[in-house]
């Protein structure tokens, strides 16, 4: 199982950002997917779950999960970005324990 986080980088205020998640070694359609944040010094918080169907659930008013089955992608839109949505974002498979090597998100002017 690996999973591959990429789109992080350096945001202005308000900015967006789309984080994907590129998944192999398993059979992705069928499996529920989950990202989590981690910021300096906090505990790793749940942010958004994504079923195998694609709908999804958003713990936080700025993100929205979604996913490809085709392209065994699972993203994170992120919108209206504050300096303490800082954080490395990390994608998730729970029911497989495998984690993503995670990807930072820095937001500042």
């Amino acid at each position: 199982v690996q999973l591959v986080e990429s789109g992080g980088g350096l945001v202005q205020p308000g900015g967006s950002l789309r984080l994907s998640c590129a998944a192999s070694g398993f059979t992705f359609s069928r499996y529920n997917l989950r990202w989590y944040r981690q910021a300096p010094g906090k505990e790793r918080e749940l942010v958004a779950t994504v079923t195998s169907t694609g709908d999804s659930t958003n713990y936080a008013d700025f993100v929205k999960g979604s996913r490809d089955n085709a392209k065994n992608t699972v993203y994170l839109q992120m919108n209206s970005l504050k300096p303490e949505d800082t954080a490395v974002y990390y994608c998730n498979v729970p029911t497989l324990n495998a984690w993503g090597q995670g990807t930072l998100v820095t937001v500042s002017s």
